[in-house]
């Protein structure tokens, strides 16, 4: 009787583990899902033209791969894909470097925040994409907000996409 009491604290501990560990790998997946009704061609007009976007789904469907082009001196492509319970993205940028962000917990299921999590060809102290949100609010419309990090400094870049018909 007296070992029976440790052992269903104990299962009780582990399931309670388990769950939590599954409602992050869902959320992850519910972002993921959300990001891929993104999929299709978008328009948004900025102060240097006119920004596209157009995202779609590859490798069987486990990747949204976004590219932004128009409205910049070079296009720049983003790949968004699961990572066991995570949901993470690579930015291949203009500045030659290649952030890898991971989807940050909780929050609004409609405003999806990546923070930098780490990269490739970023020395200590180079300037790099340090976050981005998606802010979905419509199957037509959508915010993106590209953080960038320099000297400490951080610039927010926003741009308001409309779907192409």
């Amino acid at each position: 009787m007296n070992i029976a009491k440790p052992l269903v604290i104990l299962f009780a501990l582990a399931s309670a583990s388990l769950l939590r560990g599954d409602t992050s790998k869902a959320a992850s997946l519910a972002a993921f899902d959300e990001l891929k009704s993104l999929a299709g061609d978008w328009e948004a007009t900025v102060a240097t033209g006119i920004q596209s976007a157009h995202f779609e789904l590859i490798a069987d469907n486990s990747v949204l791969a976004s590219r932004l082009s128009g409205g910049m001196p070079h296009d720049m492509h983003t790949m968004f894909h699961m990572d066991g319970s995570r949901l993470m993205l690579t930015h291949y940028c203009a500045m030659h470097n290649q952030p890898r962000m991971v989807l940050a917990p909780g929050g609004d299921p409609k405003k999806l925040v990546f923070r930098f999590k780490d990269g490739t060809n970023i020395a200590p102290g180079d300037g790099h994409m340090n976050q981005v949100a998606f802010i979905i609010d419509g199957p037509d419309h959508h915010i993106e907000e590209w953080t960038y990090l320099a000297k400490g400094k951080e610039t927010t870049t926003r741009c308001e996409f409309r779907r192409r018909p």
